[in-house]
């Protein structure tokens, strides 16, 4: 993730808050002690998360974050990863120099209930990580797509993509072998899920026959965030402020100032791994792609009708009981 400045690369804010809080160290498992950092997790209440973990919990899917990366030793997420490839440096040790993807692979799905750090949003899901940006958070476009294509291929479930700023949304708007990659992604059972960008613009970002949903963000008052871009189709909004996750713990270019394994970051890039780790929980309800992505919009809210919600905000909780009702017809 870069800072936020017009040079910006990934779909993240420059929002990094050292967190010095004593943290329990180790691996743990995920049925004991909780999570001590879970209180400064509002997200997943504004998500209705923990309603929805009494229904389903991720169980037997895997989330693959396509992205810097992954912190592949982090307490919080080390037996919650499957094998991944790194697409930078063509190896099967997707190690993050950055440290976004760390910070979104949790927020999707680090351990819960361990007694360590932070909560997932899908407890019971597996990451895939995907390397295809480099330490800088840039990448090209043949990395991104193999990527993408790559994980479809090796039993990804759902695609995280929040990558907004390292070029992704220009060249959806482009067209051209993204939105394939997509599509074969889609194709083989996949669920592709899309960070929307933090230029505070409204555009259609992709084709509008490509099957990515794409997500918006919003603070912790359910209103717009700030930066976040609106105006995709059928786009929805998840928490994308101040949003606590795990960081690499060793120095990287987001943790100059904080090994401690935590912080804070704001983006579209942290609200996508949120509706990312919903998809979870509808996918182990046995919903296909088009059904996951059809029942997240129908039950998202915007009662205001704010054009920059998109559908609106996720609920979990209402999305797990349609999709139940869904799987009962």
């Amino acid at each position: 993730m870069r800072r936020r400045p017009a040079t910006a690369t990934l779909a993240a804010l420059t929002a990094l808050t050292a967190l010095t809080a004593a943290v329990t160290t180790g691996c743990g498992s995920d049925d004991a002690e909780p999570d001590p950092l879970r209180g400064d997790q509002w997200a997943l209440d504004a998500l209705k998360m923990p309603a929805a973990w009494d229904t389903e919990r991720g169980d037997d899917t895997v989330i693959a974050v396509v992205d810097t990366g992954v912190d592949l030793d982090h307490p919080d997420l080390k037996g919650r990863l499957v094998d991944g490839y790194d697409f930078v440096d063509n190896d099967d040790q997707p190690k993050d120099l950055n440290g976004h993807g760390t910070h979104v692979a949790g927020i999707a799905a680090a351990h819960t209930d361990n007694g360590v750090g932070v909560a997932g949003g899908a407890p019971g899901a597996k990451i895939m990580p995907v390397r295809v940006l480099g330490a800088d958070g840039s990448g090209t476009n043949e990395n991104i797509t193999k990527g993408i294509v790559w994980a479809a291929q090796h039993g990804a479930d759902v695609i995280n993509l929040s990558l907004g700023e390292s070029g992704l949304m220009a060249r959806l708007l482009k067209g051209g072998v993204l939105n394939q990659a997509i599509a074969v992604a889609n194709s083989k059972g996949a669920v592709v899920v899309a960070a929307a960008g933090n230029d505070s613009t409204i555009l259609q970002p992709y084709e509008l026959d490509t099957p990515v949903l794409v997500v918006n963000a919003a603070g912790e008052n359910g209103a717009p965030a700030s930066f976040t871009n609106f105006g995709a189709q059928n786009a929805v909004s998840a928490p994308g402020v101040d949003i606590l996750s795990t960081l690499p713990t060793y120095t990287t270019k987001e943790t100059l100032k904080n090994t401690s394994g935590y912080g804070e970051l704001s983006g579209t890039s942290m609200a996508s791994p949120y509706v990312s780790a919903v998809a979870a929980l509808l996918h182990q309800q046995g919903l296909d792609p088009a059904a996951i992505m059809k029942t997240i919009q129908q039950t998202a809210s915007n009662p205001q009708k704010l054009p920059k919600l998109g559908l609106g905000n996720v609920d979990a909780a209402a999305a797990v009981a349609a999709g139940k009702d869904a799987k009962n017809k």
